[in-house]
């Protein structure tokens, strides 16, 4: 039996290798997971400033479990020189793969060596160039996830196939060189260069394994302290947020090493913050990078931007652990990582700063991202199945990153505190340094409480959409009491799903305490008899401090009487549950968007909460520009904006005014809201104790451009003459992309798709201003040919970019023309299925847009 699998195993790698696939698909990653071992890569690479390639030199060490001939990754680069096991060989690259033939190869420890060159470029290479227009420096840094490794230096490019990595770097002795271990040692050498070589790594995957150069500097160098290291041109602006920065990380640290009974699994943590990073941040062994943005805001920060920053900062953190130490098998368990990195963020705040009511934030942050995706027909389920890691980026968007978060969160509820630790501690054990499944971490879990959890983790990871748990409930009149009381779940996308849950359910009272029920609702029906005789509620409401996922919407009875008494909510987390609940009816067409905008100008004056303001003037802003009619938008943006002004210069402390100024800046359209907009611009009007920043300026000057203010050629170019530097020439692209005009446009639609030169933070920054809301008619023209250009976006840009290109276009569009267009293309267009989900998924809120209008005229 033995003989005949050894057989079958050799008989599909030498097929795999005969059709030298494209990318890497999971049978080619299975068989050779199951034959390759104890794998080290020894790397050198020469960084040359300004130059399109990088050198490098490989010597890589694995064993096999039997010779079989194998797939090395490697694409887009070049390959001389190989050798292996001391034979020297053509290096011959076919669709993204060297081969090498199994009569090379042994059982023993296989050597391989070769020299490469890799491609750099300000854009869609795994190894990116900035060019800082501040000080005309240059940096490189690499960005491997999810398969980019295989872009820099041939390896076997899967999640898991861990392995040691030793790296040499050459590059200008000016320069600072990080790499995800400490130096062990640095020499100059001839030519004003400097060799530095890093200590060998714990075992990693190939995405994890990253260097950046360049003229960083090291700020804020504390003994005991993690690194952090900045570009030179912005050392000044970091150590103002330095101290707050590593202090966070370092208690981070301790709490998490504490909570998961794990010391922090490599031997140091720096942090490099990296301008236009493609992402709020990517989570290497020790060595994490930040987008620079993210870290030294480029707008006045309230204090909810400092805490949304420490959940950046500690989401990549627990990523050490939840990633790193123990990392997915395959792409399709993402969540694994993302979504407890996401939760583990939270929970570590939570008790770091306990006073912050850190779980209404994480209702705020993440379940309005994760309902908005799970009530479309583009959805997925958390467990997704990636045939091939060239598909990985798929994977990535709010059901791993805000649905799996929020489904840990019901778990915890569900075992208990404990309970819940407990199974992660069992589950980093027991894969340290190694790689797991799904079905581990639940059979953790299942081990340390006692419970059965197949049933929960089937409704939950492998099944897509979400419930919909409505309550039907009833009052004795006489008596006053309850005399009915149920909950009913139905599955929003109507595919038969249900799910099992609990939840604590929310009974208010006008004049006395309001009272909670604990709920178990496995079926499609759940009878509360513990709450009968219980005295008649004022209203009821099924989700009390957002335990459960799902869409909970507030019945006819409690929606009237919450809409009377939200004033009188005095407890926070509750208010902004029944304002999000309010939203979601709006959203569904069960209440007319005239009423809750009437509703938020009512109340909005009173509302001190930061956080909770700025969720109701945004969603204010898209009421105004999505759901009302233009005729009711025309009778309600005069008060919006005299409100805006008026609290931006009264409201009692900072963060309001902030909040109240922002959203001045995106609700500005009449004469006087851009009057405003321009005399803050002039400096003849100062919010009082506010430092703006540059991109708070520049996004005025977007509203002033897409509004055609006859004064905004003007106003731009004296900002373009006030700042000049190289945020400063970004923010003026993405502003004048906002100029309500079709040479314009064309330009910058051109620019999009055929400047590869253009970096893609620049277009990202644009594409809202291009799609600006009241330019709906003028840009549906480029409806069809951003379609057209998917296939485009998904193979050249970074994970999130395809995303956020249809937000914009998609999103930029109200019209039942614009959706018909849409569905003409999804229908008539061979598409691969990500590219389908994901227009569904973006459509979706057009089809809302479309629905509401017509039933609210």
């Amino acid at each position: 039996m033995r003989l005949k699998l050894i057989s079958f195993i050799l008989l599909s790698v030498s097929s795999l290798v005969a059709a030298a696939p494209e990318g890497v698909p999971r049978h080619l990653a299975r068989s050779r997971a199951s034959q390759i071992s104890d794998l080290r890569y020894h790397l050198e690479f020469t960084l040359t400033a300004h130059a399109p390639l990088v050198s490098g030199h490989e010597d890589l060490r694995f064993r096999l479990k039997a010779p079989a001939e194998l797939l090395l990754d490697f694409r887009e680069g070049n390959a001389t020189h190989l050798i292996v096991n001391g034979k020297a060989v053509a290096a011959k690259i076919e669709n993204g793969h060297i081969e090498l033939d199994s009569s090379l190869l042994t059982t023993s420890e296989n050597t391989v060596s070769m020299d490469f060159t890799a491609p750099v470029a300000t854009a869609g290479k795994a190894i990116t160039r900035f060019e800082d227009k501040d000080d005309n420096t240059e940096y490189l840094y690499t960005l491997f996830v999810p398969m980019d490794a295989s872009m820099a230096f041939p390896c076997f490019d899967q999640p898991d196939l861990k392995g040691r990595f030793q790296l040499k770097l050459t590059a200008p002795e000016d320069w600072t060189v990080i790499s995800n271990t400490a130096v062990e040692s640095a020499a100059g050498v001839e030519g004003g260069q400097r060799h530095t070589v890093f200590a060998e790594t714990r075992p990693i995957s190939t995405y994890l394994f990253a260097f950046a150069a360049g003229p960083f500097r090291k700020v804020h160098d504390v003994p005991g302290m993690p690194g952090l290291y900045v570009r030179q041109s912005k050392l000044k602006r970091a150590e103002e947020e330095a101290a707050e920065v590593q202090e966070i990380t370092a208690q981070g640290i301790k709490y998490l090493a504490d909570f998961f009974a794990q010391p922090f699994p490599f031997p140091k943590y720096d942090m490099v913050l990296i301008p236009g990073f493609a992402y709020g941040g990517m989570e290497h062994a020790g060595a994490t990078f930040l987008r620079e943005e993210s870290i030294l805001f480029r707008t006045a920060p309230t204090h909810s931007d400092h805490l949304n920053r420490d959940v950046l900062l500690l989401h990549e953190l627990t990523h050490q652990w939840f990633g790193d130490l123990v990392t997915m098998r395959w792409f399709d368990d993402l969540w694994l990582k993302e979504g407890f990195a996401q939760y583990m963020a939270f929970h570590a705040l939570a008790d770091l700063k306990p006073q912050e009511n850190v779980w209404k934030r994480f209702y705020q942050s993440i379940k309005p991202a994760a309902y908005a995706i799970d009530s479309t027909k583009g959805t997925t389920p958390i467990y997704q199945d990636i045939g091939n890691l060239k598909d990985a980026k798929s994977a990535y968007g709010a059901i791993v990153y805000s649905k799996a978060p929020g489904i840990l969160k019901q778990l915890a509820f569900i075992l208990g505190e404990d309970k819940f630790r407990d199974g992660l501690r069992l589950y980093l054990k027991e894969h340290a340094y190694s790689n797991a499944e799904w079905s581990d971490l639940v059979g953790a879990f299942e081990r340390v409480s006692g419970k059965p959890l197949d049933a929960w983790a089937g409704a939950w990871i492998q099944h897509r959409g979400m419930p919909q748990v409505d309550v039907e409930w009833s009052c004795n009149g006489k008596a006053n009491t309850i005399d009915h009381f149920a909950l009913i779940q139905h599955d929003v996308l109507n595919e038969g799903g249900l799910w099992p849950m609990a939840m604590q359910v929310l009974l208010d009272y006008p004049n006395a305490s309001s009272s909670t029920l604990k709920a178990q609702l496995n079926g499609s029906r759940a009878e509360l008899p513990e709450a009968i005789g219980k005295p008649c509620p004022l209203y009821v409401f099924a989700n009390d401090q957002d335990y459960a996922y799902g869409r909970f919407l507030l019945d006819p009875i409690s929606r009237k009487a919450v809409m009377a008494q939200l004033a009188e909510t005095s407890n926070l987390f509750q208010r902004t549950l029944l304002w999000g609940s309010l939203w979601d009816s709006v959203r569904e067409a069960e209440l007319a968007p005239r009423d809750y905008l009437d509703l938020s100008l009512r109340l909005l004056p009173t509302e001190s909460d930061e956080s909770l303001a700025q969720s109701l003037t945004g969603r204010l802003a898209t009421g105004l520009h999505r759901y009302v009619s233009p005729p009711v938008r025309q009778q309600i943006v005069p008060k919006a904006e005299i409100m805006a002004f008026d609290h931006m210069l009264h409201a009692p402390d900072q963060d309001l005014r902030i909040i109240w100024f922002r959203a001045l800046r995106s609700l500005a359209e009449t004469d006087h809201g851009r009057v405003a907009l321009k005399d803050i611009l002039s400096g003849g009007l100062v919010v009082p104790g506010v430092n703006l920043r540059p991109l708070d300026r520049w996004t005025m000057v977007m509203a002033l451009i897409a509004t055609n203010d006859p004064q905004a050629a003007t106003v731009y170019a004296a900002e373009q003459k006030q700042d000049s530097t190289g945020d400063g020439l970004k923010y003026a692209y993405m502003a004048e992309a906002a100029s309500p005009d079709s040479k314009t446009k064309q330009y910058y639609f051109n620019d999009y798709l055929h400047d590869p030169a253009r970096p893609e933070d620049w277009v990202e920054q644009s594409l809202g201003a291009f799609n600006y809301w009241n330019q709906s008619e003028l840009t549906q023209a480029y409806l069809k040919p951003a379609l057209e250009a998917l296939p485009q976006m998904k193979r050249e840009r970074k994970i999130f970019f395809v995303l956020g290109w249809l937000n914009a276009f998609i999103g930029g569009q109200q019209s039942a023309a614009a959706q018909a267009e849409a569905q003409r293309f999804l229908s008539n267009t061979p598409l691969d299925k990500d590219l389908q989900l994901k227009i569904l998924e973006v459509k979706d809120e057009l089809d809302r847009t479309v629905r509401i209008r017509a039933k609210y005229k």
